[in-house]
């Protein structure tokens, strides 16, 4: 009953539910997990002559005046078209309450009504006035939304918070007896929560303060406790499963690093000796390696698919672009210089007959090493012995995809590279089923970029600095959000700004890169740019994964108010990569921006460090959907947040590694509940 479509409640009609999917609502049990995300004390009853200007505050009066009036169309400037007052009166006084645009108002507050008011007064022309404040009639005894603590939601178009209240109530009191606490009754009493009934009575419609945050607690405890039960029945099962043996041979890695034209860092070391540890256990390595853009994950990933490669197994790396895949093909090239690996490239465009030939190359093991896309995860790819799995840019995947190439192979080793940090909180949540290896240094001789914050009336300056340092011998990227105009007149487009940078600099070689180009052409542009024939490089953020040129240390990117945090700490990491001095430069647009936008580019300007940009980040976006599509298996993080609720993630983490190690297979009665919670609500949890 709980996964019964919301549209067949009362009062919703197809447009509500479009609006209500637009909030994650799509059936019963999702209403009841969409939690206020603040409250009102709306008890504070005051008399008129108590008020006090923008102090909240509940009043009791009767209706002693009304009047609608309406606003000529013509008037094209001013939004009002329609005001509603009322003279409501007690014994103390009397004020004036104004609505604007709610005309069928005069349809319920009528003369002589009592009514119960809760606003914000202000103080106009020497009297107080309510604007829009909140009404019931007095007769409505068990009001929701007055005379108690009101829960606050968000909400979007004509859904309002009445509507969402009266939904939620309805929902309770029907299918009360439809909830099963998931929650085992000895970590419920432990924790001193309430059942889950009363515990969505009280996050909904709470009696007080101290029951409110109770049961908020509870249920940021029930969704972190969730995750981390899917954490260790994934990590209890991969133990009991048989790992390929690899014999790591210390020529094998002597020989790599002689092709090395650096020496690995400490950071580089310590993660490969995690690596090669976990090649010597029975049971597969699930490993995440993460570092910031630049840190050397992918030489050390090259050991481990290389010890794969010489005992006999395949090894597959998935990267999000094909641009990227070629790069990759042509680094371990390199690095596997002598050692004669059979590599080839698998990816979408390479044409029928080609992948047709490396898909049968495959089945028959005549190749040792792929380097692919999404291509590899198709349902006709065969492979005659996996034994390490890579994915770079984890993120760039969803949950399935990750999950898929894996299975291509009989438990082969899985190395996931994340060049987004991660916090280590989120780390335990997301991937608490893989062991985690963190390189935190950079290789010797590179340099933290300057960046530089710009405002349009500097683009001159900007440009000057530009041509300086092209003179230098160095190369520049210019970022824009969009390729095409568009009706916002400050967004910047690329093939606008191109026609004017090749102007601007026509004495110096301008090009463009973007993801509608075709891959030979791409492939062109970058070999031109790296051969230093292209010396501004206008692209939009393809550019941000992957594409490494050591001379060019120079990058401006345009209207940074629309990336998002993450997202310009990558592109950043384009030009961290060469001896000279990188600078990273963002071009504010003109108009006025979000609030959190203005945040976002401070945090960028002021902090380097991937890990403490990636807190932020979380910060300021909120919980979010961590873990993927929710179809795979992975709890939906609606209230928690790993960063705020570290300490009871902890806890959760604690009480789900108790229930798994004393009972693996949930068969204890007392772990029932946690069982029959994953199987209606979890499906296809994927625990492979």
């Amino acid at each position: 009953m709980l996964f019964q479509p919301i549209r067949y409640l009362k009062g919703i009609g197809p447009k509500k539910e479009k609006i209500f999917n637009k909030l994650g609502i799509y059936t019963i049990y999702d209403l009841l997990y969409y939690f206020p995300f603040r409250y009102e004390d709306r008890r504070n009853f005051k008399k008129i002559n108590e008020l006090k200007e923008n102090e909240f505050a509940v009043v009791v009066g009767k209706v002693l005046a009304r009047n609608l009036r309406k606003i000529p169309v013509f008037i094209k400037k001013s939004k009002v078209r329609s005001i509603f007052e009322v003279i409501l009166s007690d014994e103390s006084g009397y004020i004036k309450c104004i609505w604007f645009n709610q005309p069928y108002l005069v349809d319920y507050i009528k003369l002589s009504t009592d009514l119960i008011i809760y606003g914000k007064p202000k103080f106009v022309s020497g009297k107080f006035e309510f604007i829009c404040p909140a009404y019931e009639p007095l007769d409505n005894r068990d009001s929701l939304n007055l005379g108690r603590i009101v829960g606050i939601y968000r909400t979007i178009g004509n859904i309002n918070q009445k509507f969402i209240r009266k939904l939620i109530s309805f929902c309770l009191e029907k299918y009360k007896t439809n909830l099963v606490d998931p929650i085992p009754f000895n970590i419920r009493k432990e924790k001193k929560f309430f059942n889950i009934a009363a515990s969505f009575s009280e996050i909904h419609f709470p009696s007080s303060f101290e029951n409110a945050n109770l049961s908020r607690e509870r249920f940021i405890f029930q969704e972190l406790f969730f995750s981390q039960i899917l954490v260790y029945l994934r990590k209890a099962k991969r133990c009991f499963q048989e790992a390929p043996k690899f014999f790591i041979k210390e020529d094998i890695i002597n020989r790599i690093k002689e092709n090395l034209s650096f020496s690995l860092t400490s950071s580089q070391e310590k993660a490969l000796s995690d690596i090669l540890n976990d090649f010597k256990k029975p049971y597969p390595m699930h490993r995440l390696l993460q570092g910031d853009v630049g840190c050397g994950k992918t030489v050390v990933a090259a050991f481990g698919i290389a010890i794969c490669a010489s005992s006999g197994y395949q090894a597959a790396l998935m990267v999000p672009t094909e641009i990227l895949a070629y790069q990759h093909k042509d680094t371990l090239e390199k690095i596997f210089k002598g050692l004669n690996f059979n590599i080839e490239i698998l990816v979408s465009s390479l044409g029928k007959k080609k992948i047709e030939l490396i898909k049968k190359r495959l089945l028959e093991g005549d190749i040792d090493i792929v380097v692919g896309t999404h291509a590899l995860i198709q349902e006709d790819i065969s492979f005659k012995k996996l034994g390490v799995v890579v994915i770079d840019e984890e993120h760039r995947f969803g949950v399935a995809q990750r999950a898929l190439l894996p299975q291509k192979g009989k438990n082969p080793h899985f190395l996931i590279m994340s060049a987004t940090p991660i916090p280590r909180s989120l780390a335990l949540s997301l991937y608490g089923d893989f062991d985690l290896s963190i390189i935190d240094e950079l290789p010797k001789g590179r340099i933290p970029p300057k960046t530089i914050r710009l405002k349009e009336e500097r683009r001159g300056w900007l440009y000057d600095f530009l041509r300086e340092k092209i003179k230098e011998g160095r190369q520049v990227y210019v970022i824009y959000p969009v390729i095409e105009e568009t009706e916002d007149e400050d967004l910047k487009s690329l093939q606008e700004m191109y026609e004017k940078l090749k102007e601007k600099f026509f004495d110096f070689s301008v090009d463009i890169f973007h993801g509608r180009l075709p891959l030979d052409k791409k492939l062109e542009i970058i070999k031109n740019f790296r051969e230093k024939k292209i010396d501004i490089l206008l692209s939009t953020t393809v550019i941000e994964v992957g594409v490494n040129i050591e001379n060019a240390n120079v990058m401006v990117v345009e209207n940074p108010e629309h990336f998002g945090l993450a997202q310009l700490h990558q592109l950043r990491g384009r030009i961290q990569r060469w001896i000279h001095q990188p600078y990273f430069l963002i071009m504010e647009s003109k108009n006025n921006y979000s609030e959190e936008a203005a945040k976002r580019l401070d945090i960028i300007v002021s902090i380097n460090d991937g890990f403490k940009i990636a807190e932020e980040d979380l910060k300021l976006r909120g919980p979010g959907d961590f873990f993927g599509d929710r179809q795979h298996g992975y709890p939906q993080l609606r209230i928690a947040n790993p960063i705020k609720d570290l300490d009871i993630l902890k806890e959760a983490r604690l009480f789900a590694y108790r229930v798994i190690k004393t009972d693996p297979e949930l068969k204890n009665p007392s772990n029932r509940c946690i069982r029959e919670y994953l199987d209606v609500y979890f499906k296809n949890i994927c625990i492979s």
